[in-house]
Order: C-alpha cells, then sequence, then structure tokens
C-alpha cells in the first residue's frame, strides 16, 4: 500500500471536487447497483493519472452539458478491496491504474484504459468523456 502522506493529496483532488469515495467491496456493489449512470475513476500515483487522468477527468464532469448520476473514486494500491470489486465488474478488460469506466444500471458502457490516458491530453481525455456522456447520461 502506499503512503497516505501520498495519496490523500490525489484523493482529494477528485473528492473535493463532488467525487464520492468507493472504499470498500461493499460501497462499489451498492453504488454499482444503482440504477442511472455511475462515473468511476480508478486513481494512482502514476505519473499519466496525475498528468492528464485527474484533470481530464474534472474538466469533462465540470463541462458537459449531459452528466453522469454518481461520480466516484477509488485508489489502486490503497483502497485495494474497492479496486478489487471495481476491476471485477471492468471484465473482459485487464487490471490498469489510472482506469475511468462509466456504468449505466450496473453494466460497463464507456472504458478508457491506461493505454488510452498515456501520452494524451487532459483535453483529449476530457473529450472522449463528454462524448461518453453524450451517448449514455441523458
Amino acid at each position: 500500500m502506499y503512503p497516505e502522506e501520498i495519496v490523500l493529496p490525489m484523493k482529494e483532488e477528485l473528492t473535493e471536487n463532488g467525487f464520492s469515495e468507493l472504499l470498500t467491496a461493499e460501497d462499489v456493489e451498492s453504488k454499482l447497483s444503482e440504477k442511472g449512470t455511475t462515473l468511476v475513476m480508478i486513481n494512482s500515483v502514476c505519473g499519466c493519472s496525475a498528468g492528464t487522468a485527474r484533470p481530464g477527468v474534472l474538466m469533462a464532469v465540470q463541462n458537459a452539458a449531459h452528466k453522469p448520476d454518481n461520480i466516484t473514486t477509488s485508489f489502486a494500491g490503497f483502497d485495494v478491496e474497492a479496486v478489487n470489486k471495481i476491476r471485477e465488474h471492468l471484465v473482459p478488460y485487464p487490471p490498469s491504474s489510472p482506469a475511468i469506466a462509466l456504468f449505466k444500471d450496473g453494466n460497463l458502457v464507456h472504458m478508457i484504459e491506461r493505454h488510452m490516458i498515456e501520452g494524451r491530453s487532459a483535453q483529449m481525455i476530457s473529450e472522449n468523456l463528454i462524448s461518453a456522456f453524450e451517448t449514455h447520461c441523458n
């Protein structure tokens, strides 16, 4: 597990902007069983997470006309139980962090894996998510 002093500021970047935390397997199951749309950001200490994923997700939820009903986050290597449960819902995608997933009525409808984040700007990630929101969050 990563040290709290490293993780907390990266968590707060999202939680201070309205993201709720998924900390346990029960949190994940409860949230994903709800009707509607849920965005899940698997946060990480990876440089691409800090550099583009978190800013891209924040841009998307702040600027989209259509937004998910729920915006959530869990931290890889820290919120281990929750991330493991989220990853069960991401099959057939392999474990990836950071990763961004959109669920509708508990079903995965859009996935952005780490390899789709690396080398892309926050603006590109935001545009990808806004397009997914327009399709699934209306």
